[in-house]
């Protein structure tokens, strides 16, 4: 399986993240800087998560793209977008209430744009569990099936990141 990445790019006033691969926890601290970055800067009229070349995406990536959605509409009162034309990756996201905080489309994006890799940063093992609760709350916080579906694993975590602080 090919290992993921994350491409970025800015066109016509959207930026567009574009995940590659099997998108894992390792590149979830690259996505959360990037968001740090661009949602301080409120230079865009959209942000469009690209999964049309992802060919898997676990848990903490969907809690990290859902957090695209909650501060979108938070500070910039603005939908984001979603471009999943597999149609299991899309399977995946409508069962768990994607489709109430992105617009979810089927068609692949032009490749014109000029995409530049987003290289993930290492993190230490607390922070990275850290990282794992946080996504998985926003996914939690989604809707109360994914609430029941996490909720073990959140607790398991947070009593081991507190095993040890």
């Amino acid at each position: 399986m090919t290992s993921g990445e994350i491409f970025v790019a800015f066109v016509d006033g959207a930026h567009v993240i574009r995940l590659k691969g099997d998108v894992r926890l390792n590149l979830c601290s690259a996505l959360e800087k990037y968001l740090d970055d661009i949602l301080t800067k409120p230079d865009f009229s959209n942000i469009v998560v690209d999964l049309s070349e992802a060919i898997g995406v676990d848990s903490t990536t969907l809690g990290q793209i859902a957090k695209i959605s909650i501060l979108c509409r938070d500070r910039f009162h603005l939908t984001p977008t979603i471009v999943s034309p597999n149609p299991n990756i899309t399977k995946i996201l409508l069962s768990m209430g994607f489709d109430q905080v992105f617009h979810i489309i089927d068609e692949t994006l032009p490749d014109d744009a000029d995409f530049t890799q987003w290289a993930a940063t290492a993190v230490d093992e607390d922070e990275a569990r850290q990282q794992v609760i946080d996504a998985h709350k926003v996914l939690m916080g989604m809707n109360e099936k994914n609430k029941d579906t996490f909720k073990e694993l959140v607790d398991c975590l947070e009593a081991d990141l507190h095993k040890h602080s």
